[in-house]
Protein backbone atom coordinates (compact mmCIF):
# COMPACT_ATOMS: atom_id res chain seq x y z
CA UNK A 1 0.00 0.00 0.00
CA UNK A 2 1.25 3.55 -0.61
CA UNK A 3 2.35 5.47 2.45
CA UNK A 4 -0.20 7.73 4.11
CA UNK A 5 -0.03 11.42 3.23
CA UNK A 6 0.15 14.24 5.73
CA UNK A 7 -2.80 16.54 5.12
CA UNK A 8 -4.34 19.30 7.20
CA UNK A 9 -7.98 19.58 6.11
CA UNK A 10 -9.73 20.42 9.38
CA UNK A 11 -9.19 23.97 10.60
CA UNK A 12 -10.65 23.40 14.07
CA UNK A 13 -8.67 20.20 14.70
CA UNK A 14 -5.51 21.91 13.43
CA UNK A 15 -6.06 24.75 15.88
CA UNK A 16 -5.84 22.40 18.87
CA UNK A 17 -3.15 20.16 17.45
CA UNK A 18 -0.80 22.76 15.96
CA UNK A 19 -2.33 26.25 15.74
CA UNK A 20 -1.71 26.98 19.42
CA UNK A 21 1.87 25.74 19.12
CA UNK A 22 2.33 27.89 16.03
CA UNK A 23 1.30 31.03 17.89
CA UNK A 24 3.62 30.26 20.81
CA UNK A 25 6.57 30.04 18.44
CA UNK A 26 5.19 32.84 16.29
CA UNK A 27 5.29 35.35 19.14
CA UNK A 28 9.04 34.90 19.57
CA UNK A 29 9.56 34.72 15.82
CA UNK A 30 7.80 38.04 15.18
CA UNK A 31 9.72 39.71 18.02
CA UNK A 32 12.94 38.56 16.34
CA UNK A 33 11.79 39.52 12.84
CA UNK A 34 10.80 43.01 14.10
CA UNK A 35 8.66 44.01 11.11
CA UNK A 36 7.31 47.50 10.54
CA UNK A 37 3.61 48.37 10.45
CA UNK A 38 2.00 48.97 7.08
CA UNK A 39 3.78 46.12 5.31
CA UNK A 40 2.20 44.02 2.57
CA UNK A 41 2.63 40.36 3.54
CA UNK A 42 2.42 37.04 1.72
CA UNK A 43 1.69 34.21 4.18
CA UNK A 44 2.68 31.06 2.31
CA UNK A 45 0.96 27.92 3.57
CA UNK A 46 -1.29 29.99 5.80
CA UNK A 47 -3.42 27.00 6.85
CA UNK A 48 -6.26 28.00 9.16
CA UNK A 49 -4.90 31.53 9.61
CA UNK A 50 -3.27 31.08 13.02
CA UNK A 51 -0.11 32.97 12.06
CA UNK A 52 -1.95 35.31 9.70
CA UNK A 53 -4.02 36.48 12.65
CA UNK A 54 -0.85 37.27 14.60
CA UNK A 55 0.43 39.48 11.79
CA UNK A 56 -2.87 41.37 11.74
CA UNK A 57 -3.09 41.76 15.52
CA UNK A 58 0.54 42.71 16.13
CA UNK A 59 1.79 44.61 13.09
CA UNK A 60 -1.07 46.56 11.44
CA UNK A 61 -0.37 45.33 7.89
CA UNK A 62 -1.63 47.17 4.85
CA UNK A 63 -2.58 43.76 3.43
CA UNK A 64 -1.95 40.07 4.00
CA UNK A 65 -2.47 37.53 1.23
CA UNK A 66 -2.61 33.96 2.48
CA UNK A 67 -2.26 30.95 0.21
CA UNK A 68 -2.74 27.27 1.04
CA UNK A 69 -3.54 23.99 -0.79
CA UNK A 70 -6.43 23.12 1.58
CA UNK A 71 -9.85 24.61 0.83
CA UNK A 72 -11.10 23.46 4.24
CA UNK A 73 -8.30 25.26 6.07
CA UNK A 74 -8.91 28.41 4.06
CA UNK A 75 -12.61 28.36 4.92
CA UNK A 76 -11.68 28.35 8.60
CA UNK A 77 -9.17 31.17 8.03
CA UNK A 78 -11.72 33.35 6.23
CA UNK A 79 -14.17 32.98 9.09
CA UNK A 80 -11.47 33.67 11.63
CA UNK A 81 -10.31 36.87 9.97
CA UNK A 82 -13.57 38.20 8.56
CA UNK A 83 -13.28 41.97 8.15
CA UNK A 84 -9.47 42.04 8.41
CA UNK A 85 -7.25 43.32 5.55
CA UNK A 86 -6.59 39.74 4.44
CA UNK A 87 -7.21 37.85 1.21
CA UNK A 88 -7.04 34.05 1.06
CA UNK A 89 -6.70 31.83 -1.98
CA UNK A 90 -6.04 28.24 -2.95
CA UNK A 91 -2.60 27.70 -4.40
CA UNK A 92 0.86 26.17 -4.55
CA UNK A 93 3.91 27.45 -2.67
CA UNK A 94 6.17 26.65 -5.64
CA UNK A 95 4.05 28.60 -8.17
CA UNK A 96 2.75 31.68 -6.40
CA UNK A 97 0.06 33.66 -8.28
CA UNK A 98 1.63 37.01 -7.45
CA UNK A 99 3.56 39.50 -9.53
CA UNK A 100 7.25 40.19 -8.95
CA UNK A 101 8.09 42.65 -6.14
CA UNK A 102 4.48 42.75 -4.89
CA UNK A 103 5.16 42.46 -1.15
CA UNK A 104 7.29 43.81 1.64
CA UNK A 105 7.51 40.38 3.29
CA UNK A 106 6.98 36.71 2.48
CA UNK A 107 6.85 34.17 5.27
CA UNK A 108 6.38 30.43 5.81
CA UNK A 109 5.25 29.48 9.32
CA UNK A 110 5.74 25.73 9.97
CA UNK A 111 5.45 25.06 6.24
CA UNK A 112 8.78 24.60 4.48
CA UNK A 113 9.10 20.90 5.34
CA UNK A 114 5.77 20.29 3.57
CA UNK A 115 6.90 21.97 0.34
CA UNK A 116 7.86 19.19 -2.12
CA UNK A 117 10.63 21.32 -3.62
CA UNK A 118 11.88 23.77 -0.98
CA UNK A 119 14.33 25.58 -3.32
CA UNK A 120 11.42 26.51 -5.59
CA UNK A 121 9.37 27.68 -2.63
CA UNK A 122 12.13 29.96 -1.33
CA UNK A 123 12.88 31.26 -4.83
CA UNK A 124 9.20 32.14 -5.23
CA UNK A 125 9.19 34.04 -1.93
CA UNK A 126 12.30 35.94 -3.02
CA UNK A 127 10.68 36.74 -6.37
CA UNK A 128 7.53 38.30 -4.96
CA UNK A 129 9.15 40.63 -2.40
CA UNK A 130 10.46 44.04 -3.35
CA UNK A 131 14.19 44.85 -3.26
CA UNK A 132 15.11 44.99 0.42
CA UNK A 133 12.00 42.93 1.28
CA UNK A 134 11.95 40.29 3.99
CA UNK A 135 11.90 36.52 3.36
CA UNK A 136 11.54 34.40 6.49
CA UNK A 137 10.38 31.08 7.93
CA UNK A 138 10.32 28.96 11.03
CA UNK A 139 10.05 25.18 11.20
CA UNK A 140 10.04 22.57 13.95
CA UNK A 141 13.49 21.08 14.44
CA UNK A 142 12.22 17.63 13.50
CA UNK A 143 15.51 15.74 13.63
CA UNK A 144 16.63 17.55 16.77
CA UNK A 145 13.59 16.42 18.75
CA UNK A 146 11.85 19.79 18.43
CA UNK A 147 8.49 18.58 17.11
CA UNK A 148 5.86 19.29 19.79
CA UNK A 149 4.74 15.65 19.92
CA UNK A 150 8.21 14.13 19.51
CA UNK A 151 7.92 12.08 22.71
CA UNK A 152 4.82 10.37 21.38
CA UNK A 153 6.55 9.59 18.10
CA UNK A 154 9.52 8.18 20.03
CA UNK A 155 7.25 5.82 21.94
CA UNK A 156 5.50 4.84 18.72
CA UNK A 157 8.90 4.07 17.18
CA UNK A 158 9.73 1.90 20.21
CA UNK A 159 6.65 -0.17 19.28
CA UNK A 160 7.92 -0.55 15.73
CA UNK A 161 5.66 2.16 14.28
CA UNK A 162 7.73 4.04 11.74
CA UNK A 163 7.45 7.85 11.80
CA UNK A 164 5.45 9.53 9.05
CA UNK A 165 7.73 12.32 7.89
CA UNK A 166 6.84 15.43 5.90
CA UNK A 167 8.08 15.23 2.30
CA UNK A 168 10.95 17.69 2.89
CA UNK A 169 11.76 17.03 6.55
CA UNK A 170 15.47 17.71 5.97
CA UNK A 171 14.61 21.35 5.21
CA UNK A 172 13.91 21.89 8.92
CA UNK A 173 17.62 21.69 9.75
CA UNK A 174 19.22 25.04 10.47
CA UNK A 175 22.07 24.40 8.01
CA UNK A 176 19.59 23.36 5.31
CA UNK A 177 17.56 26.54 5.84
CA UNK A 178 20.67 28.69 5.56
CA UNK A 179 21.70 26.95 2.33
CA UNK A 180 18.23 27.46 0.84
CA UNK A 181 18.30 31.18 1.63
CA UNK A 182 21.82 31.58 0.25
CA UNK A 183 20.99 29.69 -2.94
CA UNK A 184 17.98 31.98 -3.49
CA UNK A 185 20.36 34.95 -3.53
CA UNK A 186 19.11 36.45 -0.28
CA UNK A 187 21.36 38.60 1.89
CA UNK A 188 21.68 39.60 5.54
CA UNK A 189 20.73 36.06 6.49
CA UNK A 190 20.30 35.30 10.17
CA UNK A 191 19.04 32.27 12.10
CA UNK A 192 17.88 31.51 15.61
CA UNK A 193 16.34 28.74 17.70
CA UNK A 194 12.95 29.25 19.31
CA UNK A 195 12.01 27.22 22.39
CA UNK A 196 8.40 27.13 23.62
CA UNK A 197 6.30 25.29 26.20
CA UNK A 198 2.60 24.44 26.28
CA UNK A 199 0.62 23.27 29.29
CA UNK A 200 -2.26 20.82 28.99
CA UNK A 201 -4.91 20.40 31.68
CA UNK A 202 -4.12 16.70 32.04
CA UNK A 203 -2.37 13.81 30.32
CA UNK A 204 -5.72 12.74 28.86
CA UNK A 205 -6.20 16.20 27.36
CA UNK A 206 -2.73 15.98 25.82
CA UNK A 207 -3.39 12.48 24.49
CA UNK A 208 -6.73 13.40 22.94
CA UNK A 209 -5.13 16.25 20.99
CA UNK A 210 -1.85 14.52 20.15
CA UNK A 211 -3.39 11.47 18.52
CA UNK A 212 -5.37 13.59 16.02
CA UNK A 213 -2.29 14.83 14.19
CA UNK A 214 -1.97 13.87 10.51
CA UNK A 215 1.56 12.57 11.15
CA UNK A 216 0.26 10.38 13.99
CA UNK A 217 -3.38 9.39 13.43
CA UNK A 218 -2.74 7.20 10.35
CA UNK A 219 -0.12 5.20 12.25
CA UNK A 220 -2.21 4.76 15.39
CA UNK A 221 -5.21 3.70 13.31
CA UNK A 222 -3.25 0.61 12.25
CA UNK A 223 -1.97 -0.17 15.76
CA UNK A 224 -3.62 -2.86 17.94
CA UNK A 225 -5.26 -1.59 21.13
CA UNK A 226 -2.65 -3.36 23.27
CA UNK A 227 0.10 -1.45 21.49
CA UNK A 228 -1.70 1.84 21.97
CA UNK A 229 -2.10 1.19 25.70
CA UNK A 230 1.60 0.41 25.98
CA UNK A 231 2.43 3.68 24.22
CA UNK A 232 0.13 5.62 26.57
CA UNK A 233 1.64 4.01 29.67
CA UNK A 234 5.21 4.73 28.64
CA UNK A 235 4.36 8.25 27.51
CA UNK A 236 2.53 9.05 30.74
CA UNK A 237 5.66 8.09 32.67
CA UNK A 238 7.70 10.57 30.60
CA UNK A 239 5.24 13.42 31.19
CA UNK A 240 4.90 13.74 34.96
CA UNK A 241 1.89 15.71 36.12
CA UNK A 242 2.02 18.78 38.34
CA UNK A 243 0.06 18.92 41.58
CA UNK A 244 -3.02 20.11 39.68
CA UNK A 245 -2.76 17.26 37.18
CA UNK A 246 -1.49 19.42 34.33
CA UNK A 247 1.46 18.49 32.15
CA UNK A 248 3.86 20.77 30.29
CA UNK A 249 5.51 19.90 26.98
CA UNK A 250 8.37 21.60 25.16
CA UNK A 251 9.09 22.20 21.49
CA UNK A 252 11.80 23.91 19.48
CA UNK A 253 11.80 25.57 16.07
CA UNK A 254 14.54 26.77 13.76
CA UNK A 255 13.98 30.22 12.30
CA UNK A 256 15.60 32.10 9.44
CA UNK A 257 15.32 35.54 7.87
CA UNK A 258 16.96 37.33 4.97
CA UNK A 259 16.39 40.13 2.49
CA UNK A 260 16.14 40.42 -1.26
CA UNK A 261 19.15 42.44 -2.43
CA UNK A 262 18.52 46.08 -3.22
Amino acid sequence: MPDAQIRFDDGAAYEEFMGKWSRLAGDTFLDWLAPSSGWRWADIGCGNGAFTEMIVQRHAPALVRGIDPSAEQLAFARHRLAGAPVEFELGDATALPYADTSFDAAVMALVIFFVPEPPKGVAEMARIVKPGGSVSAYAWDIFGGGFPFALLQEEMAAQGIAPLWPPSAQASRIDALRALWQDAGLVDIDTCEIGVQRTFASFDAFWTIARTGPRIAPRLADTPSTGIEEIKTRLRARLPAAADGSITCSARANAIKGRRPV
